[in-house]
């Protein structure tokens, strides 16, 4: 791979992506209305119908992901 001045880092943590890079993919989703929590005080957020739309048309395959 070629190595190139300036790279920005992209964290994994836990096999999830972390860092600066997973804090800012969290707040456009939000800000996106992709993902939401139903009070602000709850510590998960689910995925929105506008988001189930979103996530498809960039490939994501979310039957991956168990309903609760």
């Amino acid at each position: 791979m070629k190595k190139t001045t300036g790279r920005k880092p992209a964290k994994a943590c836990y096999e999830h992506i972390g860092g600066k890079l997973g804090q800012l993919l969290l707040e456009q989703f939000v800000e996106k209305g992709w993902i939401a929590k139903d009070h602000p005080s709850d510590r998960h957020y689910y995925i929105t119908d506008k988001g189930q739309e979103e996530f498809t048309k960039l490939g994501l395959d979310l039957s991956q992901i168990k309903e609760e």
